[in-house]
């Protein structure tokens, strides 16, 4: 087992949520699913806790109850390489969740992503500050990341 693992608190949807995340992911997998027993507390025969992998990341999930929310305070970001790329996660993602600012989403079970083209830190982190000031200025008018829009701004034209 990894070190480190993120830890997601679902109310009762952490098994629905772990097939949702393992079908848009390529390279990802079930791990394993704890279920309830009699003790409970959840009702017996429910998933209790999940693992699983998305592009070789393990998480584990929890249905523990009402008590907590997930927050846009922790994102899982994703580096994408292609505007495709970014158009099919944001898709799949928002799909049921909500849409946000400079390409944050939260999906239909509350997780907030940052679906980022690995093009944007490039141009953000030019030591000429005009072009990266550019591409900041492009990319806080965006909510899904528009990677041929950032290159405008970038190069200024």
């Amino acid at each position: 087992m990894q070190k480190i693992t993120p830890f997601l608190w679902f109310d009762d949807k952490a098994e629905e949520a772990m097939h949702f995340y393992v079908s848009i992911f390529k390279n990802s997998k079930i791990g394993t699913i704890s279920r309830y027993g009699d003790a409970g507390p959840g009702p017996k025969g429910s998933a209790m806790s999940v693992t699983f992998e998305l592009e070789g990341q393990p998480f584990m999930a929890l249905n523990g109850g009402p008590y907590y929310k997930l927050s846009p305070a922790i994102s899982l970001f994703v580096n994408c390489e292609t505007q495709e790329e970014v158009d099919e996660l944001w898709a799949k993602l928002t799909a049921g969740g909500k849409e946000d600012h400079c390409g944050w989403l939260v999906d239909k079970y509350g997780l907030s992503w940052q679906i980022i083209p690995r093009a944007l830190g490039e141009m953000l982190s030019d030591p000429d500050p005009e072009k990266s000031q550019r591409t900041m200025k492009a990319m806080l008018q965006m909510g899904k990341i528009d990677i041929a829009a950032l290159k405008r701004a970038y190069e200024g034209s």
